[in-house]
């Protein structure tokens, strides 16, 4: 039995995470922690904690995973580059998992994003739209940031060449921008296509959530997974054995 803390519980994906993990064999949610509550009070009953919660409480809630040898699980987005430094510091400690995305459809389209720019080349230029609820405050999302990590690794090219929106006399598109583009409204789950468009022929790579379940039942995966490992920075591609 997997033992579960979640962190952030009263948020949508706090409560799909709980409502999820008791409908799940193998899987106790020993605890749900919020704004206001002490994380060490339920930590020591648990294995790993999962982490949905605001930018600025994930680092506290790594201190206290290192603290008392618990594995995280990090979903939560927005986190500003002294954040994730400060967090990655902890994975000599114990085991992190960090994905933008728990979605096994997601991590799939990680994988085909990948492929599909080593496949198509240099001649095919490079667009991310993602779209999501008007109440998700950090653009662009944490998984369209990845997606566009992933196109510049393989163009070999810099953070800088991400582009985000146009407006106004921009210009003729050049060679080496990605565009990034970030969409609100409704009650939208999360969707993200990846555009390759040529000369004569456009390749679209999408990926739509219909529920935040999937979501929640990737993360739960993790962190069974995550129990077991040695201390280290892990994503959702190490999860499911995709490298």
């Amino acid at each position: 039995m997997s033992k579960i803390v979640i962190h952030g519980s009263k948020g949508r994906m706090g409560q799909m995470l709980i409502a999820c993990g008791e409908a799940m064999d193998g899987i106790e949610i020993v605890a749900g922690v919020d704004e206001g509550d002490d994380l060490s009070a339920a930590i020591t009953d648990c294995d790993t904690v999962i982490d949905f919660s605001l930018h600025n409480a994930t680092a506290g809630c790594a201190a206290c995973c290192a603290e008392h040898g618990k594995a995280l699980i990090i979903g939560t987005t927005g986190h500003t580059d002294e954040e994730k430094s400060t967090i990655i510091n902890l994975k000599s400690q114990i085991p992190i998992v960090w994905a933008s995305n728990y979605s096994t459809g997601v991590n799939t389209l990680f994988w085909l994003t990948k492929k599909a720019a080593e496949i198509l080349g240099p001649d095919f230029d490079l667009e991310v739209i993602e779209m999501h609820h008007r109440h998700k405050v950090d653009a662009p999302s944490g998984t369209a940031t990845t997606l566009g990590e992933i196109l510049l690794e393989v163009r070999d090219q810099q953070i800088n060449s991400l582009r985000h929106g146009r407006e106004g006399i921009v210009g003729a598109r050049t060679d080496e921008e990605i565009g990034m583009h970030s969409l609100r409204g409704g009650d939208v789950v999360g969707d993200h296509t990846v555009i390759y468009a040529g000369a004569g022929e456009r390749l679209e790579l999408t990926h739509r959530a219909a529920s935040r379940e999937t979501f929640a039942n990737g993360a739960l995966r993790a962190a069974e997974w995550a129990a077991q490992q040695s201390p280290g920075l892990y994503d959702m591609q190490n999860v499911l054995g995709l490298e």
